[in-house]
């Protein structure tokens, strides 16, 4: 038997990239899947490469999931069309760099309300059903950034701290219920993103992490499965930083 066969497992900003790895790696192990993102072709699409390769395991939802409204009715069908939710990972997150001096508040807000209210929204619509499911476990992609700050990062570095303690937060309140609740912390991953940088850039990143190399996107669904897990049982409120050691 496949290590999460039987668990229902929900997503956001599953349409590529972290998200789309971790989707791939829970449905390689059994899982049933919910995956969220804001673009409806790209979350289509991902539904349908991770149906092709493991048939029936993956329904997908195109929500915004910093609109409270939506993020709660939508809850409510996921739910019904899973029959309950036993893991939840809230992947989902966005850019809008640049220096304070020049951000514009609606920079800040959009990357508040999508990185940090995003997964209170999902939190806050799914918390009754996975108080109820088996071995019920909560993860939040963080980042390094949330961890050392970034010139230029100032409204995603403050998203990915506050996404912390609101993992702490979370991680206290229900453990009473059985749910653990911890953060990933990646550092620089190869995404779609980070191939468009320059090699020089790209140097000077490498030049930061002890291991000489950006990570994977699989190092981040590996983790995921870990805290997941049961060998991740007793681990509640923490911090893995999945960083190559740069933050060590």
């Amino acid at each position: 038997m496949s290590k999460f066969s039987g668990k229902r497992v929900v997503i956001t900003g599953a349409g590529r990239g972290i998200g789309l790895a971790i989707a791939h790696a829970f449905a390689r192990e059994g899982a049933k899947l919910a995956i969220i993102s804001r673009n409806p072709t790209s979350c289509g699409a991902a539904a349908k490469e991770i149906n092709a390769a493991h048939p029936n395991s993956t329904h997908f939802y195109a929500l915004d999931v910093a609109d409270f409204d939506s993020v709660q009715e939508t809850g409510k069908t996921i739910v019904e069309d899973l029959g309950g939710i036993d893991i939840l990972i809230n992947n989902a997150g966005v850019t809008r760099d640049g220096l304070i001096m020049r951000m514009k508040s609606e920079d800040w807000d959009a990357v508040l309300d999508t990185n940090l209210k995003g997964a209170f929204n999902l939190v806050k619509a799914l918390q009754r059903s996975l108080m109820k499911g088996t071995d019920p476990r909560i993860i939040n992609i963080s980042s390094v950034i949330g961890l050392i700050g970034n010139a230029g990062q100032a409204n995603y570095a403050a998203s990915k701290a506050g996404l912390i303690g609101f993992t702490k937060s979370v991680a206290r309140e229900l453990a009473g219920r059985k749910v653990t609740c911890n953060a990933i912390a990646p550092g620089f991953i190869t995404t779609d993103m980070t191939a468009e940088l320059s090699d020089d850039l790209k140097q000077g990143i490498i030049a930061k992490v002890p291991l000489a190399d950006f990570g994977q996107v699989d190092d981040i669904a590996n983790a995921s499965l870990f805290l997941a897990g049961q060998e991740a049982r007793y681990i509640t409120g923490q911090v893995l930083a999945v960083d190559g050691g740069m933050t060590m």
